[in-house]
């Protein structure tokens, strides 16, 4: 098991950049698959991003490819989420999540992220 602490959410324009960043605890960091999720007010939970152990491969849900970058650092057991061109329909509460096999088990506790108009 991992425990996840995601930060860097805030309040901002249209069109503008906000770096999540999510500290996980634990030595075995590494062996986890990591990925971002998102859940606005009144929808399902939805997949954003994804990166494998390694860093070597990355997935992205439609709606942010070419905008989003996720990235992680072994050393540091960190994962981020770069979000660029923002719009207010990423307006969500991101959370980031770790799984070990076939699923992920372990969640953090979310950061507020909110685009104006």
């Amino acid at each position: 098991q991992v425990q996840l602490v995601e930060s860097g959410g805030g309040l901002v324009r249209a069109g503008g950049s906000l770096r999540l960043s999510c500290a996980a605890s634990g030595r075995t960091f590494s062996s986890y698959m990591m990925g971002w999720f998102r859940q606005a007010p009144g929808k399902e939970r939805e997949f954003v991003a994804a990166i494998n152990r390694s860093g070597g491969d990355t997935y992205y849900a439609d709606s942010v490819k070419g905008r989003f970058t996720i990235s992680r650092d072994n050393a540091k057991n960190t994962v981020y989420l770069q979000m660029n061109s923002l719009k207010p329909e990423d307006t969500a509460v991101y959370y980031c999540a770790a799984r070990a096999r076939s699923n992920y088990d372990d969640w953090g506790q979310g950061t507020q992220v909110t685009v104006s108009s």
